[in-house]
């Protein structure tokens, strides 16, 4: 809320980079972690676990917002292609998982090694993604049109990032920007409350079901130690499949009422997965 509340004054692309730094250090914290204590546990390995989660989330608001804020400025087609893209990114991970427990299955502490080489993987990946935007998107036409594009309209957050494209005089980027007027943040909230209120109920649903649900220990399962993953890669394969729906024309839903009623209308849903937990357990 802080960094909407103030975005109109932040650097983006350092906001951007400053999420996905945290996100390659956190990664790798969680190996050095694991290294330190030899995969033992404890209060102080369990405080720094916390730790290291609670900064996930911190990168999470800082990348995902300032990213979304960049896109729209540049063209919201892009968001679409964004949003799917973390979809994606999800069940890459999910199967990069699966993989790393599968080869190290029968092998001693092979639950661990699996988990050590994914962390390796997913801090490679990250470290990838750092240079990519620090030094390649930046660079790319498309982006730079964009850009000056929002620059011209009056924004002051692009100002780095036309300077990492090497776009140095920006002197004749702000003639137009006094014809152009912005809504207050009271204003886009209250045109858009029903959005806003949408999007608040889908992160608490999925929240609740991912991780909080899926890796609750709900007893003994024939896929044993392979019970959580599994559940996990369906939520993000479904995951996937939602967030590339808009995509099929005659499957968009823009009727915002209607919009309304399909999310709250999701929390039918949590009720019947809770009674159906409810049943598998008595049911032992």
């Amino acid at each position: 809320m802080i960094l909407a509340y103030h975005e109109s004054k932040i650097n983006t692309r350092k906001r951007n980079m400053i999420g996905y730094i945290i996100f390659t250090i956190s990664t790798l914290l969680l190996i050095v972690l694991d290294l330190a204590t030899k995969g033992r546990g404890g209060i102080g390995p369990y405080l720094g676990l916390c730790t290291v989660v609670a900064s996930f989330g911190l990168a999470d608001a800082t990348v995902q917002g300032g990213m979304i804020g960049d896109l729209s400025l540049m063209c919201p087609e892009l968001i679409q292609s964004y949003m799917a893209g973390l979809g994606l990114a999800g069940a890459l991970t999910s199967a990069f998982r699966l993989m790393t427990k599968a080869a190290f299955e029968n092998s001693s502490d092979g639950l661990r090694k699996g988990a050590l080489i994914f962390l390796a993987i997913s801090t490679s990946i990250q470290f990838l993604c750092v240079m990519l935007y620090a030094y390649v998107f930046p660079k790319l036409p498309i982006v730079k049109y964009y850009r000056r594009k929002a620059a011209l309209e009056g924004s002051k957050t692009v100002t780095a990032d036309l300077a990492a494209a090497g776009i140095k005089n920006q002197s004749y980027l702000t003639d137009d920007a006094s014809n152009n007027q912005r809504l207050s943040k009271k204003e886009l909230l209250l045109q858009n409350i029903d959005h806003a209120v949408n999007l608040f109920l889908i992160y608490v649903l999925s929240l609740f079901i991912f991780p909080g649900f899926l890796y609750e220990n709900t007893g003994h399962h024939g896929l044993g130690s392979w019970y959580a993953l599994v559940l996990v890669a369906m939520y993000n394969c479904g995951n996937l499949i939602g967030r590339y729906t808009p995509l099929v024309k005659w499957l968009m839903f823009e009727n915002r009422k209607g919009l309304t009623v399909a999310d709250i209308s999701m929390f039918a849903f949590l009720s019947l997965l809770l009674k159906g937990t409810r049943v598998q357990r008595k049911m032992r």
